[in-house]
């Protein structure tokens, strides 16, 4: 579908995301929408006209790591050992959340309910990549039933921001997650 949007909206759209994507970086979730317009070189409104929430910037902004996300997933359907596969996409979603500030946030559920306009789409996109994964993991017994994909991505947004102000907070999410996943029994 060909882009309608004139010119100059479409040139301030990429300037905002650039913008965007460095200032997430740097300062996560708290990213100043009012600096993202200053350095842009765009008037807040501008922001808010592309962007009419934070979560929709925060989306815009990861787009491209839920892209590769869901081509992982894709690629590991096919591997061997369903709880393997299952284990080690999740390991990346971990690894990529905690490596891109704002993924996170991005990725949490809130109380938007069944209000098209309030879609975490970020989620949404995740889910139906991963739910093969999950199924197949399912079904071989390696999984529990009853565990959704909305469960796991919730699991891993606490996680990660359970641990983003840690000295290493990558280490930090790995051993969670891991502890998360092993449970609490001895390890034989």
């Amino acid at each position: 579908m060909p882009d309608r949007r004139r010119a100059d909206a479409r040139r301030n759209y990429a300037r905002i995301l650039l913008v965007a994507e460095e200032e997430v970086a740097a300062h996560g979730v708290d990213a100043s929408l009012e600096q993202i317009a200053r350095t842009a070189g765009v008037g807040s409104a501008t922001v808010r006209r592309h962007f009419p929430t934070r979560r929709a910037l925060l989306e815009a902004v990861s787009r491209e790591r839920i892209e590769a996300l869901r081509v992982r997933a894709h690629d590991l359907a096919g591997e061997g050992d369903s709880r393997n596969a299952l284990l080690e996409w999740l390991s990346d979603v971990v690894a990529y959340c905690v490596s891109a500030r704002g993924l996170a946030a991005a990725l949490a559920y809130d109380d938007a309910g069944s209000d098209p306009a309030h879609e975490n789409t970020c989620s949404a996109a995740l889910e139906e990549a991963a739910d093969p994964l999950l199924r197949r993991a399912v079904q071989d017994g390696a999984v529990a039933t009853g565990i959704t994909v909305a469960d796991l991505i919730t699991l891993i947004v606490g996680i990660v921001l359970a641990t983003e102000h840690c000295p290493d907070p990558a280490a930090r999410a790995d051993r969670l997650f891991r502890l998360a996943v092993a449970g609490l029994g001895p390890q034989s």
